[in-house]
């Protein structure tokens, strides 16, 4: 029975393929199913709604305390400086604060301490939010922070000298080591303090020239304004002089220097003869001391050797100079310009006549 079916159909020959022409047409979707669709969404978004309505408002929260408590901080840190600042303006009324505080110089430092406070609050406080932003997601913080660990390292070993500069500067401003117009020297540069940076200081020199120095370079800082200086003046005298007369010659230089301007401003302290330095066999070295305003120790200097001498010109009271003084100048010897007799002088000297020359003997006639 199954071959008259097969020879039916090899009779009927293969069945036409579609041709290459043709195309398929895309099904257009059904209002049923968009209507599936939008169902599904529903169902979707009734199912997971409160789950985002509380990742939102736990969002909203996370940045309006972030807000609220950076605000706090920034006014506390505000207050703060506003304080120090109240505190050096009293402090300077007084005896101690003119040798101690520079109302402009604590008003630059406090604002400096400022900034560096109000930057890493809020980098603190941001930055934490921003984490826990993410953690709210259900994002892994696992790989970030691992990725943020290695970077840090990797920044810390390129740039090492960076950060020790940085927190130099943080401490050198906290502590209050220098500022602008104090004179230092910084062991690599010496001069006045013209800017202070957290990463640089900028100094002039004497001659005028300008000092980069990186502060994790400082490793000793020598301050010359800050309280006060000293005026030293060294005398060197004859050892036969009257150490009361001279004594009384310097009293006097002192006490009329201590009366005029400028100098009674700064001279802090009257100028006191401190006595015999040292005492050599033909001189003596007197010591006169004195306290003066910070950065004013030369000026002083200079003044007091200026009124020494003119003092001690008219007291007839005869300064040396060096460690020792030289002996008395004595009549200059004639014979000193005068060479030494020589041998070859006398021509009749043996050493003369060795010295001269042989002349050529005539030739004998044949």
């Amino acid at each position: 029975m199954s071959l008259p079916a097969s020879s039916a159909v090899l009779a009927a020959g293969p069945s036409p393929s579609p041709s290459p022409s043709s195309s398929t047409v895309p099904a257009v979707p059904s209002l049923q199913d968009a209507q599936e669709s939008a169902t599904h969404a529903a169902s979707w978004v009734e199912e997971n709604w409160s789950t985002w309505l509380a990742i939102g408002l736990k969002v909203l929260l996370i940045l309006v305390i972030a807000a609220v408590l950076r605000k706090v901080v920034l006014r506390a840190i505000t207050k703060l400086i506003d304080r120090m600042n109240r505190t050096v303006q009293a402090v300077d009324g007084t005896a101690l604060g003119g040798l101690l505080v520079n109302a402009e110089r604590r008003r630059q430092r406090s604002q400096a301490i400022g900034s560096v406070l109000r930057s890493m609050a809020s980098f603190v406080i941001l930055g934490t939010a921003a984490l826990m932003v993410l953690s709210a997601f259900q994002i892994n913080l696992a790989p970030l922070l691992a990725s943020a660990g290695v970077a840090g390292v990797a920044i810390g070993f390129g740039a090492r000298n960076l950060v020790t500069d940085f927190l130099s500067g943080v401490f050198m401003i906290l502590e209050d080591q220098y500022g602008v117009g104090d004179t230092i020297d910084a062991g690599v540069a010496s001069g006045e303090v013209i800017e202070v940076g957290l990463r640089v200081t900028k100094l002039r020199g004497d001659n005028g020239e300008i000092w980069y120095v990186r502060n994790g370079e400082v490793k000793r800082i020598g301050n010359l304004s800050q309280g006060w200086a000293t005026a030293g003046v060294d005398v060197t005298v004859k050892a036969s002089e009257d150490l009361d007369r001279l004594k009384a010659t310097l009293d006097e230089v002192a006490e009329k220097m201590g009366k005029e301007e400028p100098w009674n401003e700064l001279l802090w302290s009257p100028v006191e003869v401190l006595g015999l330095d040292s005492v050599l066999l033909d001189s003596m070295v007197v010591r006169v001391s004195a306290r003066t305003m910070p950065g004013k120790s030369l000026t002083v200097e200079r003044e007091l050797r200026w009124r020494i001498k003119r003092a001690f010109d008219a007291a007839d009271i005869r300064i040396v100079g060096g460690a020792t003084a030289p002996a008395e100048d004595a009549a200059p010897d004639p014979t000193a310009v005068v060479a030494a007799p020589s041998a070859l002088a006398n021509s009749a000297s043996p050493q003369a006549e060795a010295a001269t020359p042989l002349t050529p003997s005539a030739p004998t006639p044949k």
